[in-house]
């Protein structure tokens, strides 16, 4: 896999962020944005759709100060950072203009459709010296921060394996996830992505990575259903499968270890519930901690520190570029 290095960048005075949105989804209007307006230092300036009405919806009911069908007039505007949350399509575009025009990104997963978009998405932000970093949530649960902790104490011996699921049932509709030039596949791009992240950010790189995408239920452009076995280079195991066809789904995440386990609970899948974590340890009891959280809070606060200081968040472009290359990888086998 080609490697890019994390962008180093000077770091200059805190000031307010003003951020302009691209892309007037559900989950802009009915996540992002509330969750933004918790931030004291962030303000919502801009907003761009190429639905000039939705646009117009959206800086109204979030009392932005401007709306936009022109994505290059959008940039103009007085805003500092982009969050990017288009169909994947429009990822590659919108971050290149974005960066050009030196703005920090904020872009939802995945990076791109292609991984020689995503190498050169990443290649032009570092150029102009601005931050790129993806909206992967799930690494800033309390609950999972603290898990990597735990590995990384040796609490539970060496790591054997590491496996996790993320399923739902979603059917097939007219969202551009179901429409393959616009999504660049199913459920393994839009709920996969998120766990492979997971994997290395809980079991560090990933040495090779193998499995199967299929529609098992629904017949449409995109798959319903992925799993995959990955080889961490530090040696044991991970896996997940993903899917949008279980309506009685059990997502979880388990990390077995040669001197205990940890059980994750409630945390992939659902928003602001209280997440479990059960471990157990050889020789001592089970223990059992609860934890309730905004992941998109947490993560917000982590890249608005970032874009203000110009210092790395803890997702990097490098993160969202590996995360392509590892899809990529599994759907050419």
């Amino acid at each position: 896999m080609k490697k890019f290095q994390n962008l180093k960048i000077n770091k200059g005075r805190s000031k307010k962020l003003n951020w302009g949105v691209a892309g007037c989804g559900n989950f802009l209007e009915n996540t992002f944005l509330p969750t933004l307006q918790q931030l004291k230092r962030s303000k919502l300036t801009s907003v761009y759709s190429s639905n000039k009405k939705r646009a117009e919806f959206i800086k109204q009911k979030f009392n932005a100060d401007n709306s936009f069908d022109d994505y290059k007039e959008f940039l103009k505007s007085d805003i500092d950072a982009i969050y990017i949350s288009s169909k994947n399509s429009d990822h590659y575009k919108q971050v290149i203009l974005a960066a050009k025009a030196g703005k920090h990104i904020l872009c939802e997963k995945p990076l791109s459709i292609t991984v020689e978009q995503a190498e050169e998405m990443v290649d032009v932000c570092n150029k102009n010296n601005v931050i790129l970093t993806i909206n992967y949530v799930f690494r800033h649960h309390p609950i999972i921060k603290k898990t990597k902790e735990f590995i990384e104490g040796n609490l539970l011996g060496k790591i054997v394996s590491i496996s996790a699921k993320f399923n739902f049932d979603y059917k097939p509709n007219d969202n551009f996830r179901f429409t393959l030039n616009e999504s660049g596949g199913g459920a393994l791009r839009d709920l996969g992505t998120h766990l492979i992240d997971l994997l290395r950010y809980l079991g560090g790189e990933i040495e090779s990575i193998s499995g199967a995408i299929d529609n098992v239920i629904y017949d449409s452009e995109v798959d319903d259903f992925a799993i995959g076995i990955v080889k961490f280079k530090n040696g044991g195991y991970g896996d997940f499968n993903v899917s949008f066809n279980v309506s009685e789904p059990v997502n979880r995440i388990e990390i077995l270890g040669h001197r205990g386990t940890i059980i994750i609970d409630k945390m992939i899948g659902q928003k602001h519930a209280t997440s479990k974590m059960t471990i157990s340890l050889e020789n001592e009891g089970r223990k059992a901690f609860r934890r309730r959280a905004n992941r998109q809070l947490y993560l917000l606060r982590d890249v608005q520190k970032a874009f203000l200081k110009n210092e790395n968040p803890l997702i990097t472009s490098y993160d969202g570029l590996v995360n392509m290359q590892l899809i990529t990888e599994l759907e050419e086998k």
